[in-house]
C-alpha cells in the first residue's frame, strides 16, 4: 500500500503545494503488475495482512455495538489511501465493508480492478479510483467512517496536508489507521540495509530513511489536526518465517489508531473504549533508538 499523491488543480490545494512525490510514483510504476505475487516484491505486505486486518477489525468492533455475524464490518465505509493493487482493500471488503481504494498510479488501479473482478462479492463492495487524496477531498467531505493509510506516510511529500485531508474526509468520531516505519538507527539498518540491500525482501530504493516518521512526530501532527491518538503498537517482521508479530518496541515498524474529534470538538467517547478487551497488545509509548 504505497501512496504517492499526484499534483492536481483542486480548488482547496494548489498544484504548487501537493503531498504527491513524483519520484516515488516512478519507483512503484515498475512494479505495478507484481502486487499479487505472494512470493515476490510485495510478499511482506501480503503477510502483514495477518496482523493489520485483525487490528483494524477488532478495534472497530470494540468501538461499536452493532455486530453482523459473517460480515463484521457491514455498513462501514472505508477509504484505503494508496491502495496499490488492493492487498488491503480486498480483505476489508470480505469483512463486509464498503471500500473505496485510491492510488495515483493508473497501473496499480488497473491491477486492483482486474483482481477484484474474479470475486463477484468483492466487485460490488470495492471501488477503485486513480486519484490523489487532494483530488477527492471536496467531493468526499465527512464521507468515510474509516481511513486506512498502510505503508503510505513514509512516501508522501507533505505529511501535514495528508493528515488534514484525512481529517476533512472522515466523519466526526471516525477512525484513522496508519502503519509506517520509525526514523531510528535500527530502522535504517533493518528497513533499508538488511531488507533492501542484503535480503532483497523489499525492492532496492523503495524507502528513503529521511522520510521515515517517528511516532512522536506523527502523534503530534494528528493531535494538532483534531485527532485523539488511541493506540501505538510496535510491529516486527521476521524474514525467516515471513511473518509479522506485535511487539512493545516501536523502534522499527509501528501501527497507530487515531479518532477524529466529535462534532462538538470533543474526542469520541467510544474511542476511549476502543482497545478494551481487544486481542491486540496494550498501547505502548513510542520509543526511539
Amino acid at each position: 500500500q504505497f501512496s504517492l499523491f499526484r499534483p492536481n488543480s483542486n480548488r482547496l490545494f494548489s498544484t504548487s503545494h501537493s503531498s504527491v512525490d513524483l519520484k516515488e510514483m516512478k519507483k512503484f510504476q515498475l512494479l505495478a503488475h507484481k502486487w499479487w505475487d505472494e512470493e515476490g516484491e510485495y510478499s511482506a505486505l501480503h503477510s502483514m495482512n495477518d496482523i493489520r486486518v485483525p487490528f483494524i477489525r477488532d478495534t472497530l468492533l470494540n468501538m461499536s455495538s452493532n455486530y453482523h455475524l459473517g460480515n463484521p464490518l457491514s455498513g462501514v465505509k472505508i477509504l484505503d489511501v494508496g491502495c496499490g493493487g488492493g492487498l488491503l482493500s480486498e480483505p476489508l471488503g470480505r469483512l463486509g465493508a464498503s471500500v473505496t481504494g485510491i492510488d495515483p498510479l493508473e497501473d496499480n488501479v488497473r491491477t486492483a480492478d482486474q483482481h477484484k473482478s474474479f470475486d463477484p462479492v468483492l466487485a460490488k463492495r470495492i471501488q477503485y479510483k486513480s486519484s490523489s487524496l487532494e483530488e477527492i477531498v471536496e467531493e468526499s467531505m465527512e464521507t468515510f467512517d474509516v481511513i486506512v493509510a498502510s505503508e503510505v506516510v513514509e512516501h508522501v511529500a507533505d505529511l501535514e496536508m495528508f493528515i488534514k485531508c484525512c481529517s476533512q474526509m472522515l466523519k466526526p468520531e471516525g477512525s484513522l489507521f496508519i502503519t509506517t516505519i520509525n526514523k531510528t538507527q535500527l530502522s535504517y539498518i533493518l528497513g533499508i540495509v538488511v531488507a533492501e540491500k542484503i535480503l532483497g525482501i523489499v525492492p532496492a530504493g523503495t524507502h528513503e530513511w529521511e522520510k521515515f516518521v517517528p511516532p512522536e512526530e506523527l502523534e503530534r501532527l494528528l493531535e494538532a489536526n483534531g485527532f485523539s491518538v488511541k493506540t501505538v503498537n510496535g510491529m516486527l517482521y521476521n524474514p525467516l518465517s515471513g511473518s509479522w508479530s506485535w511487539i512493545e518496541s516501536t523502534s522499527v515498524n509501528y501501527a497507530m489508531h487515531a479518532v477524529k474529534s466529535g462534532a462538538e470538538g470533543r474526542p469520541s467517547p467510544a474511542g476511549a473504549l476502543s482497545e478494551m478487551g481487544s486481542e491486540q497488545p496494550s498501547a505502548t509509548a513510542g520509543t526511539a533508538m
